[in-house]
């Protein structure tokens, strides 16, 4: 198992890419720490992990709280004895999120806050324990958006995205010789209830679908396939990356429809 006996923190583990990044860590042998601002959706996480005989336990954090995200981090240590991966992954898209006319101030900042410096503060409360425990692997999610810019303006979401890029690889070459690893997971257009709350006619999937080369949206269990890579010993020379599992979007140019 490539995660036996590792110590896995993921943020936004009651749902989506973290419940299923929870779930192939646990396989990998790994111990989880199922973060989420719902409680109630971090303990389902952590049962699932328990009924497939893993271990898990659950905290409540809101990643855009000091106390919250050094509480979740103590949580690992306490429980586990050390921290070896820690997977910053919650996120918010806003459905008021629009271009910079008609994106209001208060949506700005709470993007920012739980996009950014919800990954800033992980990093701020989780790199000392990864040290501890004589390294590790951080991985944070951006976003494809963080790379082309998003045709649907979305421009909050887009510019968190794009911070997350910029902070990975800072701190990538920041903690280069402390045998902590750095990457930025870039996932494309997902089936998952983010995009599709979005995505809610079968014309409107369509048309999105028409930009990725693959024809279709991917799944969150292929995104918790790659976490897994980046947090396992197969990854050890890839750091400060903006790892892209798109689909291919990224490397088409399409004209609409």
């Amino acid at each position: 198992m490539r995660l036996a006996d590792k110590v896995v923190l993921i943020t936004g583990a009651g749902s989506g890419i973290g419940r299923q990044t929870a779930l192939h860590c646990a396989r990998e042998g790994a111990r989880i720490v199922a973060v989420d601002l719902n409680q109630s959706t971090a303990e389902k996480t952590a049962d699932e992990v328990a009924e497939q005989n893993g271990q898990a336990i659950a905290v409540q954090c809101d990643v855009s709280r000091a106390a919250d995200c050094e509480h979740m981090v103590q949580q690992a240590e306490e429980n586990y004895g050390r921290l070896d991966v820690l997977f910053n992954n919650a996120g918010i898209s806003h459905i008021d999120d629009d271009d910079a006319i008609n994106t209001e101030e208060d949506v700005w900042d709470l993007t920012m806050d739980i996009n950014l410096k919800g990954v800033f503060l992980g990093c701020k409360y989780g790199i000392p324990a990864l040290l501890r425990a004589g390294g590790g692997s951080i991985i944070n999610t951006a976003s494809f958006v963080a790379l082309l810019g998003a045709a649907t303006p979305q421009l909050a979401y887009t510019a968190s995205k794009g911070g997350v890029l910029a902070l990975t690889r800072e701190l990538a070459v920041i903690h280069g010789r402390d045998n902590i690893r750095v990457n930025a997971l870039c996932p494309g257009p997902l089936r998952t209830e983010m995009l599709m709350k979005y995505l809610d006619t079968e014309e409107k999937r369509q048309r999105r679908l028409v930009h990725i080369p693959m024809g279709r949206f991917g799944e969150a269990e292929e995104i918790a396939r790659s976490v897994v890579f980046l947090a396992s010993e197969d990854s050890t020379f890839i750091t400060g990356t903006s790892f892209v599992v798109d689909g291919g979007i990224t490397a088409a140019y399409v004209t609409p429809e």
